[in-house]
């Protein structure tokens, strides 16, 4: 890669992944038949872009996130949050607002471009709770499919990278010693489940703090098996931080990896096992912030994925697309978090609202979507302080 490619990189990052989560929303309004006359990339003024149909795509001033604007009861209250100009009313108008800019107004076009009323069956509220909750869900969907075919396309590539579970020395007194475990046997299964890479050991090993393992051993052209009582271990949980208790057996692995060209098949399926992997972490990194088992203090924002965009687009196109795939899964799930803004609250609210028999009123509405940009505003100031502390301090 060129000197000034790695540069580039948080641009590829920010705008791949929210991209495609807003191309989500806005192809589940078109398939529902909801009238969206804007797709931005950024919030807040419009800087540049181009009206095609009905909608203005669109690159505003801050490079933080993105919308789809859709016709609905709170475009009013949505387009004060969106901010910036050329965002009009929906409402029908005989002239051009002060707030649409000349270059975007049309005399034959719906509000806030044009002077013909949106109709009612065009708006939001007004589809299906199943329309409504696919178009919410849609650019979460959009993010994991993003992660689903960037993590196959890795794997199809580069194939798949491992470390054979080949022993290479055992710690004296430990569990694999007792048994009679030496250098150079190869564990080939635990607890009835074959075992080829050393990752797959540690995972059927550390969880086994009480009770026996019962491991199957290839030496040469013998294969037998031995009942090892793991020892244990306290560690930092190396993706949420926190003390936790392992199980551990003794052994030093050979330092050699085997690299294995996968069929396309063979790839979507290690695609799929890399995104539930992923998808773990996250979650586990949530609950962690919930009970408090994870500081605030080690989350990163937008300083921090430039950085580390950078350092990627540094090391290779692979680690670049495989920091794209975590993002995007990042914003998928984060968006679930019922917040009000976010779309994890909004199916809230048309789950409830579909039980409740009735919309909330414009107030409630209002109020939860005051809350919801606070607690956003709040997430954004902590980030940014911590992305900064680290910026000075490290």
């Amino acid at each position: 890669m060129s000197s000034i490619t790695p540069y580039i990189a948080p641009l590829l990052v920010f705008g791949l992944v929210v991209f495609v989560h807003e191309l989500g929303h806005f192809l589940a309004a078109k398939l529902t038949g909801v009238y969206a006359p804007v797709f931005s990339l950024g919030w807040g003024t419009r800087l540049f872009g181009v009206r095609r149909g009905e909608t203005d795509y669109r690159v505003s001033l801050i490079p933080l996130g993105g919308f789809v604007r859709m016709a609905s009861r709170d475009d009013e209250s949505m387009a004060g949050i969106e901010g910036g100009t050329d965002r009009g009313s929906l409402a029908a108008a005989a002239e051009r607002p002060a707030d649409v800019a000349p270059a975007l107004w049309d005399a034959d076009s719906m509000a806030p471009f044009g002077p013909k009323a949106v109709p009612a069956d065009r708006r939001v509220e007004n589809k299906s709770t199943s329309a409504r909750v696919f178009i919410l869900s849609a650019g979460v969907i959009m993010n994991i499919l993003l992660t689903l075919v960037v993590s196959t396309g890795i794997y199809y590539r580069a194939g798949n990278t491992y470390v054979p579970a080949v022993i290479d020395s055992v710690v004296p007194g430990a569990p694999a010693a007792i048994a009679g475990l030496t250098g150079g046997d190869r564990i080939v299964g635990i607890n009835g489940h074959p075992i080829r890479a050393w990752d797959e050991v540690l995972d059927e090993v550390a969880p086994v703090t009480t009770g026996t393992l019962s491991v199957e051993i290839q030496r040469g052209a013998a294969r037998f098996t031995k009942e090892l009582t793991p020892q244990t271990a306290v560690i930092d949980d190396p993706v949420t931080g926190a003390k936790k208790t392992v199980g551990r057996i003794g052994i030093q692995v050979r330092a050699e990896t085997v690299n294995e060209k996968l069929s396309f098949v063979a790839a979507m399926s290690a695609g799929g096992d890399a995104t539930w992997r992923m998808a773990t972490s996250v979650a586990s990194v949530l609950g962690g912030l919930a009970s408090g088992q994870v500081s605030a203090k080690n989350l990163g924002g937008p300083i921090q994925i430039a950085r580390t965009s950078v350092q990627a687009a540094k090391r290779g196109p692979e680690t670049l697309w495989s920091l794209i795939a975590f993002l995007s899964l990042n914003i998928a799930i984060l968006n679930l978090v019922p917040i009000p803004v976010l779309d994890g609250g909004q199916i809230l609210m048309v789950l409830a609202e579909r039980i409740k028999g009735s919309a909330f009123s414009g107030r409630v509405r209002e109020g939860f979507a005051r809350v919801g940009v606070l607690a956003v505003l709040a997430l954004i100031v902590l980030v940014t302080f911590n992305d900064l502390r680290n910026l000075f301090t490290k």
